[in-house]
């Protein structure tokens, strides 16, 4: 494909097209997380057909959340190397023919390569470079940009759960997945939809950088068919991807790694066991596709109030402390969730656990990019993305088995449970650490030396004046700032 030519702009414009790309991963949204969720309603049909049990089963399901999260970082490649729309248009595509590929599956071996490698392959490609391209556009309303384009996850549950119920009851297991495949081609539309944007932050070249800069001037020196050639290429890309990829090394994006891994154990086995325990407790077939409704419209609810809500100056300062709350609360549902066996007591639960649901998604994109900045946005989120994918792989095989094993969905639901409560602890004890140390530094640097100066990012700094060499000769003197090496704190 062409080469797009990409619209410039000297800051997000918190508005305009950008809300067309909100509209662009909405469906995106609703085309990967919404149909990965209602694979869940093809669990007990999957079971029966091919006579398994509930591990084997539930590898589908894992296989294909698992390789859209592990994948992650490849979208954010193909994205910042060639277009947004190169890559959403041909994950959908892949997830197209996976899908349609998997309808004619005579084993579930068949079901985990096409449904589970391939779909999410192609879901890969779509979903974080969508999600990044918001971030890109929106700076000021942000959070509500996400709550918008988030939402279509819960929509997309509350209109397919059923649709897809009734495509079972009419056309088998086989033609709903036929006309899923069908229905995903509409990524590619969504692809279309996102125009690239160049930010003042993003106008860099490789010649910018320093080490690039020499091997550029030495390969004007050299001939071109010169083996500088290709040192020139070779370390301008380990460059730029060392430079891509520098948020791995702080604490805090450590911490939230840590927290996201043990919060996607606990995320996952819902949406795929949800639906049969709730028939193993007299509910039918009908009633819980209809919970699943309900889960995915209460999911909106968080999705864009709790976006909202964030935006606003109260509560501006405090997204953080939001997204570890949401977190906490949603593993108190799990904890819940044995004691409840009737269809009136699952409806509250279908409710508290969707808002919260929705509201700690919405502010993934926005938690990472406090951390990152708008700049490493769409890398970070192929990583935080990517971190999803291993316990995406085995929490629900592990729940199966517990439900094998113990012959109830207790063990597993309060394992879930636990695991995205002690990801909020996490979450909280570290942002308490790093403001007691900030505090402390801020003291310390007062006490010493007026001239010592306490970063952000809880480094020290001294204050100091030092000339700068311009093009013309002149120099001029600036304020700035020198690192201390730990070892040298006062």
């Amino acid at each position: 494909m062409a080469k797009v030519n990409r619209a410039r702009s000297t800051s997000p414009p918190d508005g305009g097209w950008g809300w067309m790309i909100v509209a662009g991963c909405f469906f995106v949204t609703i085309c990967t997380r919404a149909v990965t969720r209602c694979i869940s309603i093809f669990f007990v049909e999957f079971q029966t057909y091919f006579s398994q049990d509930y591990a084997q089963t539930a590898w589908i399901h894992s296989i294909v959340d698992c390789v859209t999260m592990l994948c992650a970082p490849l979208g954010s490649v193909v994205s910042n190397h060639f277009s947004c729309q190169v890559g959403i248009m041909l994950g959908g595509l892949l997830a197209s023919t996976g899908l349609i590929l998997g309808s004619f599956a005579t084993s579930l071996k068949h079901l985990y390569l096409t449904l589970g490698v391939l779909t999410g392959l192609g879901f890969a490609l779509c979903y974080s470079p969508a999600i990044a391209m918001v971030g890109k556009y929106f700076s000021r309303r942000k959070a509500l940009a996400y709550g918008i384009s988030m939402s279509g996850s819960g929509i997309g549950i509350f209109i397919l759960a059923p649709v897809v119920q009734l495509l079972i009851e009419q056309f088998s297991w086989r033609g709903a997945l036929l006309i899923l495949g069908g229905f995903v081609l509409n990524l590619c539309v969504c692809g279309a939809l996102m125009r690239p944007i160049t930010l003042k932050e993003d106008q860099t070249t490789p010649e910018q950088n320093p080490v690039c800069r020499t091997q550029t001037q030495d390969l004007k020196q050299a001939s071109p068919c010169s083996a500088w050639t290709k040192e020139w290429v070779r370390t301008c890309l380990c460059g730029s991807l060392q430079q891509e990829y520098s948020f791995l090394l702080t604490s805090d994006f450590a911490v939230l790694a840590t927290s996201v891994l043990f919060m996607a154990y606990g995320c996952s086995p819902l949406f795929v066991y949800f639906v049969p325990y709730a028939l193993s407790v007299g509910v039918t077939h009908q009633q819980a596709a209809f919970l699943m409704s309900i889960l995915g419209v209460i999911d909106i609810i968080g999705n864009i109030t709790f976006g909202w809500l964030t935006d606003r100056r109260c509560l501006k300062n405090y997204q953080y402390v939001c997204y570890l709350v949401a977190i906490g609360l949603d593993g108190l549902c799990y904890l819940c969730l044995p004691m409840l066996q009737s269809l009136p007591l699952l409806v509250p639960f279908a409710c508290t656990f969707g808002y919260f649901d929705g509201a700690y998604v919405t502010l993934i994109p926005v938690v990472t990019a406090e951390i990152v900045g708008t700049t490493f946005l769409s890398s970070a989120l192929g990583v935080v993305y990517f971190l999803h994918a291993v316990p995406y792989l085995v929490s629900p095989p592990i729940a199966g088995w517990l439900v094998d094993t113990t012959g109830s969905y207790t063990a597993a639901f309060l394992l879930c449970g636990f695991s995205m409560i002690f990801s909020s602890l996490l979450l909280g004890f570290a942002r308490v650490v790093k403001k007691m140390k900030k505090t402390q530094l801020r003291f310390l640097a007062k006490e010493s030396d007026p001239k010592l100066q306490l970063w952000t990012n809880g480094s020290v700094a001294y204050s100091v004046a030092r000339e700068l060499d311009q093009k013309d000769g002149e120099s001029v003197t600036q304020q700035c700032l020198v690192p201390v090496p730990h070892d040298q704190w006062p």
